[in-house]
């Protein structure tokens, strides 16, 4: 199993109407390495999710629950979703100031690809932010 964040702002796509929604294709991705980690996600893979421009801090937990397919949202070939479901919201979330100020996250994907919104999470990453979320991993 492979370990992912994706962001969105709240605004937009909340982490309560993910929630309410219970599953979502995950659109809208017009980076290609973005793009080309969507296409990497396998079903079964965990997903942290994180709110970006308000809160900015991890929230939740979510599942692939479908590999890559063609993004119905645009008629380019280029472009792929997959779908998530969510799992669990975090006991506490994990701001980005806190994630800057672990040494062991200091590597991590979304500070080194900061524009990204779809970005990979090392296991040894997952952990430590479950950790300071406050859950067993």
């Amino acid at each position: 199993m492979a370990y992912w964040l994706v962001k969105s702002e709240p605004f937009k796509y909340s982490w309560d109407q993910f929630v309410k929604d219970k599953k979502t294709f995950w659109d809208g991705v017009r980076n290609y390495a973005a793009r080309n980690f969507l296409r990497d996600m396998k079903k079964g893979d965990e997903v942290f999710f994180y709110h970006s421009n308000e809160g900015l801090e991890i929230v939740g937990i979510a599942r692939v629950v479908k590999e890559s397919y063609q993004d119905p949202t645009t008629d380019e070939d280029a472009w792929v979703v997959v779908d998530l479901a969510p799992v669990k919201r975090l006991p506490n979330p994990v701001s980005l100031k806190q994630i800057k100020a672990e040494p062991k996250l200091k590597e991590m994907a979304l500070l080194k690809l900061s524009r990204l919104s779809v970005t990979p999470v090392t296991p040894d990453q997952w952990e430590q932010v479950l950790k300071m979320a406050g859950e067993k991993g």
